[in-house]
């Protein structure tokens, strides 16, 4: 699969309705380029994450 990136000016109109009418067609993938650390710190605010004791309660409740 190959991989496509845009830059275009996000104050343009024509670019965002070429945009629009590209990913209508859904032939294309898109995702949420979101970096890790991102996306734990939005983890831990929703209360996704659990804290252990030590790393051996972990493992122990893991295994």
């Amino acid at each position: 699969m190959a991989t496509i990136t845009l830059k275009y000016n996000a104050r343009s109109t024509k670019a965002k309705k070429a945009l629009e009418f590209m990913l209508s067609l859904g032939i294309f993938e898109t995702y949420d380029n979101i970096p890790a650390l991102d996306e734990s710190l939005k983890e831990a605010r929703e209360g996704k994450v659990k804290k252990y004791n030590s790393v051996d309660d972990f493992f122990k409740e893991i295994s």
